[in-house]
């Protein structure tokens, strides 16, 4: 006996559609589930490239980081060397102002100014008389009070260390903006 003789008359007709109907939906369900696994595929290969090139951007990117750290390193180098030098300079003229102020206070040094010729008859630069202790010829000299002396060491001071910031400042600019 068949399968077939045991489904009664008017229902083969059912049986059989329904047949068809099943293993239709059987194939569809098995080409859905294969499509499924091959856009799968494709999305994880695509993820794959994406997550890749991501990387790579990434890992560019930190070389870049890494190289403009490393120039900003440098410059802060250049720049605190160049800082020190400045510096060093600002100290050894402070100490040299200081030096000449102690040996104006000390009148170890002083300081004296050409005076204007007052003699228009005499057009001799060596005096007639000289002074002991000299041996310096030439026009005639005023020496300056040592209080005097010490404002113009200190005007001297103040024009020497504007002209050593002055100095920094010119180093730093072009230091800065130096081309790359």
């Amino acid at each position: 006996m068949r399968l077939l003789d045991l489904i009664p008359a008017q229902f083969r007709i059912a049986a059989a559609g329904l047949l068809l109907v099943m293993s239709a939906a059987d194939s569809d369900a098995l080409a859905w589930t294969v499509q499924g696994w091959r856009y799968g595929q494709q999305l994880e290969r695509q993820a794959r490239l994406h997550a890749d090139t991501l990387n790579e951007l990434s890992q560019a990117s930190a070389g870049l980081q890494r190289t403009e750290q490393d120039k900003r390193l440098a410059l802060e180098q250049r720049l605190q060397n160049k800082d020190q030098t400045h510096h060093k300079e600002l100290i050894d003229e402070q100490t040299k102002l200081a030096r000449l102020r102690d040996r104006l206070a000390t009148a170890d040094l002083r300081l004296s100014v050409v005076l204007a010729a007052t003699d228009a008859t005499s057009s001799c630069s060596v005096p007639a008389t000289t002074a002991t202790g000299r041996v310096v010829h030439g026009s005639t000299r005023a020496e300056l009070d040592p209080a005097h002396a010490q404002r113009i060491i200190g005007i001297t001071d103040t024009g020497d260390q504007g002209l050593i910031a002055l100095r920094a400042c010119q180093a730093y600019a072009k230091e800065v903006s130096k081309p790359k």
